[in-house]
């Protein structure tokens, strides 16, 4: 079986060590060929290089803006591919832990510690377990778990920059970054309109999430579930906030640590949606799967069912 490895060695939970015995765990059962990221959208490059060199696999070993990156090379763009099902030559998709919160990894059932993972790999790879996942998409690109705009988009703004200074990105770290920006928000005017087909138009939005599975995110081992009805065989969940008050926020904030579905009235939250519109009054920031991706002001998001093929356990087994 041929795979292409392809390796941040800027992530944040690998080092030469664990890179090399990676490699040489996986040397030992495949032909694997190995790639080092040097920049950003170098991912996607090689990606691009897989689809079109004849590897059975990618396996993507880093944080997940990198397995982000690898699904946008690998697949055509999302405007550019109006059918339900993409193309079934493509390689299939295979992700080992090294970033901070390794959302989709995790979502997918993968080990988190990487030498672990790798063994959980070889015997998937052995074994022919493969599975289809869907996939969200807006602005011509494809994103595996979530995306958002206002606080969220902050907050992985606020730590991109601080990753930049040197700074590791750690749970406490995120903490402090989204009560800061929680804080600055709630004095602001709330500026975006939240459409789902079928729904009343929601206006007044503080800030809004679109997912493609749950839990949402992680904080450190602790799953947050916004969406708890959403998965990687459905739709897609959205959940979107008018209300910034801290008093009023409190019982939905213990809500998700507690992984209780969450409820009030101060947000909107449904499941198993082919499709959403987060337009805004001013330009918002938005992340899409932990990368920033700027200010927008209108944004349409899509599905796409069994849209990508990777190696991962079965969820019903």
């Amino acid at each position: 079986m041929r795979a292409m490895l392809i390796v941040n060695p800027f992530a944040t939970s690998t080092t030469a060590a664990g890179r090399d015995a990676l490699v040489n765990m996986l040397s030992a059962r495949l032909d694997v060929v190995v790639e080092h990221t040097t920049h950003r959208g170098h991912a996607g490059e090689l990606a691009i290089k897989a689809r079109t060199g004849a590897f059975d696999v990618v396996i993507v070993h880093g944080g997940d803006g990198t397995v982000n990156e690898v699904v946008n090379g690998l697949l055509p763009s999302a405007d550019d591919t109006p059918d339900s099902t993409l193309a079934d030559d493509l390689p299939a998709l295979a992700v080992l832990p090294g970033g901070s919160a390794n959302v989709f990894a995790r979502a997918l059932g993968i080990d988190p510690d990487p030498l672990r993972s790798a063994a959980q790999l070889v015997s998937l790879l052995g074994s022919g377990h493969r599975r289809r996942v869907s996939l969200g998409h807006a602005n011509g690109r494809w994103f595996l778990f979530n995306a958002g705009l206002g606080v969220d988009a902050e907050v992985v703004a606020e730590i991109e920059q601080q990753r930049r200074a040197g700074k590791k990105a750690t749970p406490m770290r995120y903490v402090w970054a989204t009560t800061r920006a929680f804080l600055t928000a709630s004095r602001r005017t709330p500026a975006l309109t939240v459409t789902v087909p079928g729904e009343p138009v929601l206006t007044g939005v503080h800030f809004a999430f679109v997912s493609n599975s749950t839990p949402w995110t992680f904080l450190g081992n602790r799953p947050i579930e916004t969406n708890p009805g959403t998965d990687f065989d459905g739709g897609l969940g959205v959940f979107a906030c008018r209300s910034m008050n801290p008093i009023r926020n409190t019982p939905l904030f213990l809500q998700l640590l507690s992984n209780r579905t969450p409820r009030g009235r101060q947000f909107f939250r449904t499941d198993d949606v082919a499709g959403a519109r987060i337009s805004a009054d001013t330009p918002t920031e938005m992340q899409m799967d932990g990368e920033h991706l700027g200010p927008q002001t209108d944004v349409v998001f899509g599905h796409r069912p069994a849209a990508l093929l990777v190696v991962a356990p079965d969820p019903h087994s």
